[in-house]
């Protein structure tokens, strides 16, 4: 009915599907106008004006751009990104040899440049890199698989135009595939699937698929069909073309098309690609005419019907492998050619801050002014190297360029394309391309343009859930102790660095243990710091549970002129969807002229600064209203200065009335384990106050997903392999804040208090 319903549109609408770059143009374009709110649309006049300085693309720079894919490889840890990353470099011709993640022949995956990760056999940093395929440049950044260093997987994603997810064959949908395929939706980022490890005892490509589907909520559907599994995997048969492949030599080099398709194969062959014709069809409509007339489909037909599906987001096709084994990797090379975006295909939007940030639709046009997001920070021994998308125009080694977040300009001394941790010099880069500049001075996040008053929409950067308290063990070594936390602080936006006045410590928060066990580390490896670490702390906040009126009068006279502001009002607790994005709301509904509108501004000044710390236990009040409806000033004595004050005291007076509460983060936790350790797994849980959601069979292993307050997972991981003797896994990644249970509540407000008042004593 879906279909038939699609097929009466106009003849008008499906010619726009005639094109693939302007029909998925098209479509992308009017879903982000259709979502915009009336606000954001600019009133046409900035866009004409900042248009005009676009030169036409050309054909020559139209086929080009063609020739560019920008992707990222982002997966749950351990499903083998890296060594996917590896494969594809050397079969591009970028390396000569094959080396393995965890470096057992001391020389490490190329993508994994730091000694952490080629010891510890994770990706800690995403790294970028570029080969050649099929004559066409692919732009490749490796991201880290553990949640959290989650920020590199999110900042990559912003500014890539595809993406492949892997996923393991045994392991399936695991929970940083839902944390990254969610960063990629939030994005707007076309993918592939490409399901790995197809050679592991117990590999179930078709249950990874139907996880894909119920958990991810993807039209997905394969692409190719495995030839044999586990140990018999010996190739693949591509579904569109009907066509067997092997791969030959001791490192999978030659690809062979079989002379045909393995008998046992043929009628699974037929079914699988009716199955991918069927969810096509019902996202495509020139593909639904022939599917609905019973035609006969072409291989370039379905293959055109898929690229137009998957840069629509709409369909995901799914390959598959054995990285490891160097099977596939070639064919998901063409898939990302076939089915993945060039720089033109895809819409990007800039924020024109001469419009009240309007949004605008940015072409990438070489020819046009230059507009490029610093996207990654990395500081070495001479200076700072700058990761850079350029969205539109192009930048030239020696140009100068503004910094829109800080109205500076700022120079390009140096252009280079980065190959893991090799920087190759450049004279120029244009639209479309991933490059860094060494020794320009920026923040992650920054807009570069050519003048031009437009931002990037921002990378979304998540809060800390951890904290601890570090302190060099040498007095002398201070100094080179803060420039290490400043450099951190400066390329990992999730990575942050405060004192705490009670006791003068200097406390680092972070995305959990591991996070911070590395930046630790760092210190002491790059900097010959050693510190002394204090015990983890959690990320707790603080909210409200009732209203609470407020009736406050700052008076003070001190000779001169004194001081007068009076604010009048209530604070509330914010309702549960409002609360999920918003830790501070401030509603200002003063009728008349009781406090002059110049003071206004202080007065939220004010409540947001008390605001930034409850009075239980001095944690960030999160989920609050507050609401100014009257007050009073003096001619003389008033100042903003005044009402900040006032109301920074009426938000802690009518605090305690509020029946505030402790909010501790809560951890979504995914363990595996082989199922005899089942029983004693989800009671270690429990004893850990957590809240079992799923267990469910995974092989001979068994998956026990659970809810589990932070504080309780300190030292689980060693807790863990001791109880199932080195074969448990888990992570885990931060859901939501949820209410301290009122005894632990009580004890940990003593607790703080008690050690406020001893550090102050002292």
């Amino acid at each position: 009915m879906a279909l038939a319903l699609r097929l009466a549109a106009s003849a008008a609408q499906r010619s726009l599907y005639q094109s693939t770059n302007n029909g998925v143009l098209i479509e992308r374009l009017s879903r982000l106008l259709a979502a915009a709110r009336p606000t954001d649309v600019a009133d046409g006049s900035s866009f004409r004006g900042f248009a005009t300085n676009f030169k036409p693309v050309t054909e020559e720079e139209q086929k080009g751009l063609s020739l560019i894919r920008n992707i990222g490889i982002s997966a749950h840890i351990d499903s083998g990104k890296t060594t996917l990353t590896e494969r594809i470099l050397y079969y591009t011709g970028r390396i000569r040899e094959i080396h393995e993640v965890r470096g057992r022949d001391g020389v490490g995956a190329k993508m994994d440049s730091m000694d952490l990760e080629r010891e510890k056999g994770i990706t800690i940093q995403s790294a970028a890199t570029y080969c050649a395929w099929r004559d066409k440049q692919i732009n490749i950044i490796d991201t880290p698989g553990h949640v959290d260093f989650t920020i590199e997987v999110e900042r990559a994603l912003r500014v890539l135009d595809g993406a492949v997810l892997v996923l393991c064959s045994v392991g399936g949908v695991q929970s940083q595939s839902i944390t990254v395929d969610r960063q990629m939706k939030r994005y707007n980022v076309p993918r592939l699937v490409f399901v790995n490890k197809c050679d592991r005892a117990g590999a179930n490509p078709w249950r990874c698929i139907d996880m894909a589907r119920d958990k991810l909520k993807l039209n997905a559907a394969a692409v190719q069909i495995p030839i044999g599994l586990e140990d018999a995997h010996a190739g693949v048969v591509d579904l569109v073309t009907r066509k067997a492949y092997g791969f030959e030599g001791p490192k999978g080099d030659k690809v062979v098309e079989l002379p045909e398709v393995p008998e046992r194969l043929r009628a699974e062959v037929e079914a699988r690609r009716a199955e991918l014709l069927e969810r096509v069809s019902e996202v495509d409509d020139q593909l639904a005419e022939k599917y609905l007339a019973e035609e006969p489909v072409s291989p370039e037909e379905l293959k055109a019907a898929i690229r137009r599906a998957t840069l629509a987001l709409q369909f995901q096709p799914v390959f598959m492998g054995s990285a490891f084994k160097n099977k596939g990797v070639q064919l998901l090379l063409d898939g990302v050619l076939d089915y993945l975006p060039c720089p033109t295909e895809v819409v990007n939007e800039a924020l024109d801050l001469s419009a009240n940030e309007a949004r605008l639709a940015l072409p990438c046009a070489p020819g046009g002014p230059f507009v490029g997001l610093a996207f990654k920070l990395e500081e070495g021994k001479f200076g700072q190297l700058t990761y850079v998308r350029i969205y539109s125009g192009t930048l030239r080694k020696g140009d100068t360029v503004v910094n829109t977040t800080s109205n500076k300009k700022v120079r390009v001394p140096r252009l280079v394309r980065m190959h893991a941790n090799e920087m190759e010099d450049i004279a120029e880069a244009g639209a479309g391309d991933i490059v860094a500049v060494f020794g320009m001075d920026c923040a992650s996040g920054d807009t570069l343009t050519g003048g031009e008053r437009l931002a990037m929409t921002s990378i979304r950067v998540p809060d800390p859930v951890m904290s601890l308290a570090l302190t060099p063990t040498a007095a002398e070594q201070y100094p080179t102790f803060m420039k290490a936390l400043q450099r951190f602080q400066k390329e990992d936006p999730t990575f942050r660095v405060s004192s705490n006045s009670a006791t003068g410590e200097i406390i680092v928060s972070g995305m959990g243990e591991l996070h911070l066990e590395v930046y630790v580390e760092r210190i002491r490896r790059e900097y010959k710091v050693s510190c002394e670490v204090g015990k983890p702390k959690v990320a707790y906040r603080e909210a409200l549970t009732s209203r609470a009126e407020f009736n406050y009068l700052h008076k003070r006279q001190s000779g001169g002129s004194g001081q007068y502001g009076k604010v009048v009002g209530w604070i509330e607790p914010l309702p549960e969807d409002e609360a999920s994005g918003a830790a501070f709301v401030f509603e200002n509904k003063l009728v008349g002229t009781a406090i002059p509108p110049e003071f206004h501004s202080a007065i939220e000044k004010g409540f947001a600064e008390a605001a930034n710390s409850g009075a239980l236990i001095g944690a960030p009040v999160h989920g609050v209203r507050v609401v100014l409806t009257d007050g009073a000033s003096h001619a003389v004595d008033s100042s903003e200065m005044a009402f900040r004050i006032a109301a920074v005291q009426a938000f802690r007076a009518a605090y305690a009335a509020a029946d505030p509460l402790v909010l501790e983060p809560i951890m979504k936790v995914e363990v595996t384990v082989p199922s005899e350790y089942q029983g004693a797994t989800m009671g270690d849980l429990n004893r850990r106050k957590g809240l079992i959601l799923d267990s469910a069979s995974q092989g001979d292993d068994t998956v026990i997903t659970a809810h589990v307050p932070l504080n309780a997972m300190f030292g689980y991981s060693t807790a863990l392999r001791s109880a199932t003797q080195g074969k448990g896994e888990f992570s885990m990644e931060y859901a939501h804040h949820a209410p301290l249970p009122r005894e632990a509540q009580a004890a940990l407000v003593g607790e703080l208090s008690g050690g406020a008042k001893k550090a102050a004593a002292a």
